[in-house]
């Protein structure tokens, strides 16, 4: 008797699951762009009625602006006026995000201290702080900075410190000319110190021993500054290199260039696809796509040829990337980039860092001279108080809620062991509580980046009120809007992406 076997039939294709998720998709996403191009057109037209037409012109035009503080005060572009917003955002930015994790982890402990007046200030700055707007806070902080009293006649002259309602001056190292030869040698350091560390934690790992990891990592940095004070000059030699690169990448025939890229668009899409396909592979074969993976696999395809035939047809845009062509009326690009970094390197010698004093000058109006020492101006200093004191209490609260999670039983056998609090807290607490602690310390990451925007309440020169001000003089609304939309959403993306490699290679591996 033989048995035979009926495969499925195939459902027609009007009740076929396959055809009707990507149908719909499809259908979706030409509703999506077809209604962004009925509102872009409709809002283009509202604007030429209005005699302002849509246009990017501004980038390379003075917009007649001055900016309140950062690299050029007195931009001469559109372009150059939203790069100094970018810069002062990221100033905010990364300083908050480093200053907010030390006070957050340091706050999130304390509140799980046994001494009960560390424990309740800990609390009350958390509930005080996180239960206050943040604009509130900002504008709080601005406002004690014009109790101070004002600057007179008899604090002229040098100091290490002054404070004023004008904002805050105080001494610093200034750099010379030579600083990038010690930066690069110090750069060196670094990556010889990674070296260094990994290979004291195999020692550490492989013993019983404390191997000291940082503290001869942290001793070969030392060494390196030290000794580059002395030895920097040898980093001239980067001065050659960059030129090299600089010569390639202004005098090699633009196609050449167009090849690569193109290559590379290809080699990408190539890549995400054989990647994919590897996870999905078993001892026992290919298994069966699912609707997401052959999505994600014809969109990588599509998105890599697409990039290519760009690169290969875009020959002006290629030009714009090497520094050949002008962009919005400056020579940006790698070659333009490569050429000032050689500018940077040389033999020369001489200390890399001076001791400036902060200094009170003016004839009629006594103020900070802004060319000694260095000076924080209250708005830079009313927004990155209040956003990192903010993001600090959230963030105290994320690793008070991943130490609780840790086992009790992992603290016991540790104080059993003899390990003392602090080494029980950075040897066997902390690195468990952070696979729990990062993906919300990383969301306030992103809540840190988008809210220095709250700086224009307090006029300062980040990116949004450098744009409202170039909209306002020049009409250009929409445009501006897209860029505040771009750049905002590749800052949280890049953030995103750094807290996600670093969750990846904290969590536990399986067998």
């Amino acid at each position: 008797m033989t048995t035979t076997i009926q495969r499925p039939k195939r459902p027609p294709v009007w009740r076929d699951i396959t055809v009707l998720k990507w149908t719909a998709q499809i259908v979706f996403l030409f509703l999506v762009v077809g209604l962004f191009w009925v509102l872009g057109t409709e809002a283009v037209d509202n604007l030429r009625a209005q005699n302002i037409p849509l246009s990017t012109d501004f980038l390379s035009r003075p917009v007649g602006i001055t900016l309140g503080e950062g690299f050029n005060t007195t931009p001469g572009s559109g372009i150059e006026a939203i790069a100094v917003g970018i810069v002062n955002m990221l100033r905010v930015t990364i300083s908050g995000i480093i200053a907010a994790t030390i006070l957050g982890i340091i706050v999130g402990v304390s509140r799980l201290s046994s001494n009960w007046l560390v424990n309740k200030v800990a609390t009350g700055y958390i509930e005080i702080i996180r239960n206050i707007p943040l604009l509130v806070q900002i504008v709080f902080w601005l406002v004690v900075v014009q109790t101070f009293e004002e600057l007179t006649v008899e604090d002229r002259g040098e100091g290490l410190f002054y404070a004023s309602p004008k904002g805050f001056a105080f001494a610093w190292f200034r750099p010379t000319e030579t600083r990038w030869q010690w930066v690069a040698f110090v750069a060196i350091g670094l990556a010889v110190a990674w070296f260094v560390y990994r290979w004291r934690i195999k020692i550490q790992e492989s013993g019983a021993h404390d191997a000291h990891a940082f503290a001869w990592s942290g001793g070969v940095l030392l060494a390196f500054a030290v000794v580059g004070l002395f030895a920097h000059p040898l980093m001239g030699v980067f001065g050659w290199i960059f030129g090299a690169i600089a010569w390639v990448f202004g005098n090699v025939p633009l196609f050449v260039f167009q090849l690569l890229l193109a290559g590379l668009a290809l080699y990408i899409g190539w890549r995400v696809i054989s990647t994919r396909l590897d996870e999905l592979r078993t001892p026992a074969g290919l298994g069966k796509l699912s609707d997401d993976d052959w999505y994600r696999l014809i969109m990588a395809g599509v998105l890599g040829l697409a990039g290519a035939i760009f690169f290969l047809v875009s020959d002006g845009v290629v030009g714009n990337i090497m520094g050949r062509t002008p962009l919005f009326g400056a020579r940006v690009g790698l070659e333009p980039l490569f050429s000032s970094f050689a500018d940077r390197f040389s033999f020369s010698g001489g200390w890399p860092f001076d001791f400036s004093p902060a200094l009170v000058a003016g004839d009629r109006f006594v103020n900070f001279d802004l060319a000694a020492g260095k000076v924080m101006t209250p708005a830079f200093f009313a927004l990155w108080t209040g956003v990192t004191l903010y993001t600090a209490a959230f963030i105290g609260e994320a690793v008070r809620a991943g130490i609780m999670a840790v086992p009790r039983g992992q603290t016991e056998a540790g104080l059993a062991v003899g390990l003392k609090r602090g080494q029980l807290l950075r040897m066997i607490v902390l690195p468990q509580a952070f696979r729990i602690i990062l993906p919300p310390i990383g969301n306030q990451y992103l809540n840190l980046a988008k809210n220095t925007s709250l700086g224009i309440a307090v006029a300062y020169s980040e990116l949004v009120q450098v744009g409202q001000t170039i909209f306002n003089q020049t009409g250009q609304t929409i445009p501006v809007f897209i860029i505040w939309m771009l750049w905002f959403s590749f800052v949280s993306l890049s953030l995103s992406a750094v807290v996600n490699a670093w969750n990846r290679r904290l969590k536990l591996v399986e067998r």
